[in-house]
């Protein structure tokens, strides 16, 4: 079994937080209408940029072991919440587009499939509550310009 994780948040003034967890801190806050300043990231935005770091680190990685000459890497994640409490994820889309020189839709389709269902921890406890859809794209990278 792994090291156990910690994190910890501080009240700093009306709906203002801090999360710290090692050496990083991340400012926490609600959206005014909740009584927050929007003066940080919201709880459950920072859940989907999980689930977006989790599964952009996987793929990443096994492009790369892959060979695969990716030269940019974005995935975007988009949730929509339950209407009653506790307002949970019910869908949410993740889409990954690669930017790179002959990049194999084999090779992508592959990673995305074994963070989806094999690695990808966030995935894996979103998807208790949540439909997640997955889709990508890919971009064929310009040459660089020969100068004579």
């Amino acid at each position: 079994m792994s090291e156990p994780r910690s994190s910890k948040v501080v009240l700093r003034s009306d709906m203002i937080f801090t999360a710290y967890n090692n050496s990083f801190t991340i400012p926490l806050d609600a959206r005014p209408e909740a009584g927050g300043h929007s003066a940080g990231v919201s709880p459950m935005s920072l859940m989907l940029t999980s689930l977006a770091g989790c599964t952009a680190m996987d793929v990443i990685s096994i492009l790369r072991k892959k060979q695969q000459d990716v030269t940019a890497f974005e995935v975007e994640v988009e949730g929509v919440r339950a209407d009653e409490h506790p307002r949970v994820f019910t869908e949410i889309w993740v889409r990954f587009t690669v930017t790179g020189h002959s990049v194999s839709e084999t090779a992508v389709a592959r990673a995305i499939e074994l963070s989806r269902d094999k690695y990808c921890g966030a995935a894996a406890t979103l998807r208790h509550t949540a439909t997640l859809h997955y889709s990508h794209e890919i971009i064929e990278a310009a040459e660089p310009e020969v100068t004579p």
